[in-house]
């Protein structure tokens, strides 16, 4: 599998969970914590100029979505 390959994947990985949970992954899951890491990077390349611009395009709709299923505090 390449680099490009195990990328879309993940991708797809987070917006499935996106998608399904209305949430992020969690760092106290076990199970998320591997999407956890992955979206944390990614989201640190983006920021330090590093993604390649199809990579950029794909991550800017996945935040859009987490924007869409932002947590809201219930004690505000």
């Amino acid at each position: 599998m390449t680099q490009d390959e195990r990328w879309i994947e993940n991708f797809e990985k987070a917006m499935r969970f996106l998608s399904e949970n209305h949430r992020k992954p969690s760092r106290y899951v076990a199970e998320e914590r591997d999407l956890r890491n992955w979206w944390k990077a990614t989201k640190k390349r983006m920021n330090a100029g590093e993604l390649k611009p199809e990579r950029v395009n794909l991550f800017d709709k996945l935040l859009a979505l987490a924007d869409e299923n932002k947590h809201v505090n219930q004690y505000v």
